[in-house]
């Protein structure tokens, strides 16, 4: 099945070559756009179902926005509910950074794409801030730049269903 998420990755055109600076400013000859590519919903659907029959979680969450729809597929495909870490806590209605009942849980971080993993670091400081117990956060890409070496620091572990690596061999 990882292969065929890499297959459907390079078929949607979601790699793009060019010159782009990145989230976390570092700057790349290429861009990995899953956000797009997971508006297909043959791409998202294998990406949930990947996720939902490899891990063992009770809750999974996504940091907005790229992460959102990795979430829900996972939700959907889990049966199990999800929960929304957004980046700033808002100024109206209810207030918090997430958006979904953590407390107490065990819950799965999905990211859309890794770099330097700072989207993943925040969205596990949230969660944890929040009582959730989370100790592994599952990439649909990762671009192999540290984000792994930096969560492990925080003691969760990073698994990539596709390296970039493994998209770009061409």
């Amino acid at each position: 099945m990882v292969k065929t998420i890499a297959r459907l990755i390079k078929e949607s055109g979601a790699i793009e070559f060019g010159d782009f600076v990145l989230a976390s400013g570092v700057r790349s000859r290429y861009y990995i756009d899953i956000k797009t590519a997971t508006t297909n919903p043959e791409i998202l659907g294998a990406i949930g179902r990947e996720i939902a029959d490899r891990f063992a979680f009770e809750m999974v969450a996504g940091v907005a926005i790229g992460a959102v729809p990795v979430a829900v597929a996972v939700s959907l495909a889990s049966n199990k509910p999800y929960a929304i870490i957004r980046k700033s806590e808002k100024e109206h209605g209810k207030a918090g950074t997430i958006i979904g009942d953590v407390a107490g849980r065990h819950v799965l971080l999905v990211e859309d794409v890794t770099t330097s993993g700072g989207s993943a670091l925040f969205g596990l400081a949230s969660l944890r801030e929040a009582g959730a117990r989370v100790d592994c956060v599952v990439t649909v890409v990762d671009r192999e730049m540290g984000a792994s070496e930096r969560l492990e620091k925080e003691h969760a572990r990073l698994h990539a269903l596709v390296r970039v690596s493994e998209l770009l061999d061409r």
